[in-house]
């Protein structure tokens, strides 16, 4: 398909990828003149009307998704037959690529990227979508190290379509979840399964479970634990192997949702950088609680030995008194009392100025950069490469999307010292409502009903079906289920019965009452009705429309003309009398007609 131009606009120039379900082209938009990523549908599906139908729908929900470790969805289409779907271009290696070029990532470096992922289906399943097929594969990384989740759009729509097309289950059996390998409902904690394989091979460079055919590698998914990562590795920190095997619990309900996932690996990460400098800041504090070697006689003879001359052992300096005076002692108590409760106070107002100010002994002074509209994974990564500490408060906002900062303290352009805690506010998007049921409401009223409730209507699908047009038969989300204030709601309007085509039959010759019969027994209304002259008798049918052997759909309307009576043409608006000329050449007509004795 090399050189072809989709919708004579998406030029395809080398093929980039390709899979059991679509090829990858990278193409050229020559609209907007930028480098694109083209998904074509293989042949087999892009046949089948209903997979098209939910790929396309699915491809339309996913493009709703906005977040930086996203793909984002340009546009969805056919041409010639060829289902297809544009998107973001990303110049970069697969995260599989990098696995096998390094063997295996630092914990660190894991654990952003498993952050990333994380927040990216976050997003998706605060939207009501599921993946279904993450995988090292579908992981791009980009020239600045980030990464970005491509497949949404296609994923979901096999899961939810072709799961029962040959009976076999679509995925990627080295990543997929229990409840895949079963065919059994899947749902957002799929996703956080296969995050949790993908973490596994990142830090430990092989994948937990391996076999000689698909069915073994799925029955050890249902039936087997992994190794764990730290008899592989011992060099990972204990908390990494706990989050790997928190998300590859077999049971979805001992999973942590994406949201309680990111927060794990957050917190990992904030571990893990806090890790090196505090074994570098105990090896230089002389006060640091370390191991030290028992003292023994010979340690004590040998510091005997160094005591100078003229101060020997049993001296007046080598013993405590063993009495003082009680006022003495309440004097020393008081001042050593005081002592403390001073070095206390002192080290709070140093650790709350150090947490709130920074390192107020440094001279470096940073600039605080604009975070605002930010998401929060993005937020954070600008600051702390300013040398800066991030603390992340989340809160409900209609008008900010969910993810996205709301506001920062301090704001941004103020000077700060190094390592000032700089706190984001994080949309939570709005907040939690129920979804209400709209199936058999109107479009209009449901469009009211979202309104009042603060959500969008999003996309207006339409379907012959049994109820009357314009009624809302479906929706996403489903009815009961949890959304927050602000989301997108789609609908599917029903067009009404689908009527079937019918073909018009000749009614020329019939009276007027029997074509009407003959329409109506055939589904189809008598329309109008007009006069013309000619020899047939009057009330006959001499035309229609539409003509016979034409198709109209059920329901539709057949007009017909029927014979005046009168073969001296149809009459004059104006009822003038024929002039003498026409009379003549009329009665000598009829005259010849008589003398052949022929009966009209």
């Amino acid at each position: 398909m090399i050189q072809r131009i989709l919708a004579r606009r998406y030029e395809l120039q080398e093929l980039i990828g390709g899979g059991g379900m679509a090829d990858v082209y990278k193409a050229q938009d020559k609209l907007l003149d930028r480098a694109v990523a083209v998904k074509i549908l293989h042949q087999q599906y892009a046949n089948d009307a209903e997979f098209v139908e939910k790929f396309r729908r699915e491809a339309t929900a996913a493009a709703k998704l906005a977040h930086p470790n996203i793909v984002n969805i340009y546009d969805v289409g056919e041409d010639g037959g060829s289902q297809y779907i544009v998107m973001e271009y990303v110049s970069g290696p697969t995260l599989k690529e990098v696995i096998q070029q390094k063997g295996c990532l630092e914990p660190i470096e894991a654990v952003r990227i498993a952050k990333e992922i994380a927040s990216a289906l976050e997003s998706a399943h605060r939207n009501n979508l599921v993946h279904c097929d993450i995988k090292p594969h579908n992981i791009l990384v980009m020239p600045d190290g980030h990464i970005k989740v491509t497949d949404f759009g296609i994923a979901r729509a096999v899961s939810a379509s072709t799961m029962t097309y040959s009976g076999s289950v679509m995925g990627s059996v080295h990543y997929f979840s229990p409840e895949q390998a079963k065919g059994t409902v899947i749902t957002t904690k799929s996703d956080v399964y296969s995050l949790g394989v993908v973490l596994y091979e990142m830090l430990t460079g092989q994948l937990p479970f391996n076999g000689e055919t698909s069915v073994s590698i799925a029955l050890k998914h249902l039936q087997e634990e992994p190794v764990p990562i730290r008899q592989l590795n011992p060099s990972i920190p204990p908390v990494l192997e706990a989050i790997v095997q928190k998300a590859m619990s077999k049971d979805p309900a001992d999973r942590p949702n994406s949201t309680e996932l990111y927060a794990d690996l957050n917190q990992a990460k904030a571990m893990l950088a806090d890790r090196g400098t505090s074994q570098e800041a105990v090896s230089n504090d002389p006060f640091a609680t370390r191991m030290i070697p028992r003292i023994t006689p010979e340690m004590m003879a040998e510091q005997r030995s160094e005591r100078p001359a003229n101060k020997p052992i049993g001296s007046r300096e080598d013993y405590q008194p063993q009495y003082q005076p009680q006022e003495e002692k309440s004097i020393f108590k008081s001042k050593s009392f005081i002592a403390v409760l001073v070095g206390i106070l002192l080290m709070g107002f140093f650790v709350g100025s150090f947490l709130s100010f920074g390192k107020f002994w440094s001279s470096a002074e940073i600039n605080v950069p604009d975070v605002v509209g930010k998401s929060s994974v993005v937020a954070q990564q600008i600051l702390e490469d300013k040398n800066l500490r991030v603390k992340i408060v989340e809160a409900n906002d209609d008008s900010v999307p969910a993810g996205q900062v709301v506001s920062q303290y301090p704001e941004a352009g103020a000077k700060v010292k190094e390592q000032r805690l700089v706190t984001i506010t994080v949309s939570k998007g709005g907040q939690e409502l129920t979804m209400p049921d709209l199936k058999s409401m109107s479009r209009s009223n449901a469009e009211e009903k979202l309104k009042k409730m603060g959500l969008k209507l999003g996309a207006v699908f339409e379907e012959n079906a049994k109820e009357p047009a314009g009624t809302v038969i479906n929706q996403d989300p489903r009815s009961g289920s949890k959304i927050t204030k602000g989301q997108t709601v789609d609908i599917t309007v029903s067009l009404g019965e689908k009527k079937k085509e019918i073909t018009v039959q000749n009614y020329t010759g019939l009276s007027v009452d029997s074509a009407k019969s003959n329409l109506e027994a055939n589904g189809l209304s008598l329309g109008g009705i007009s006069e013309e002259a000619s020899t047939r008798p009057k009330g006959t049918v001499i035309g229609q429309s539409p003509s016979a052997g034409s198709t109209t759909t059920e329901g539709g309307s057949v007009s017909l003309i029927i014979s005046s009576g009168s073969s001296g043409g149809a009459k004059s608006d104006n009822n003038q009398a024929p002039t003498p000329s026409a009379a003549t050449a009329k009665g000598k007509t009829d005259a010849g007609k008589s003398s052949t004795g022929a009966a009209q």
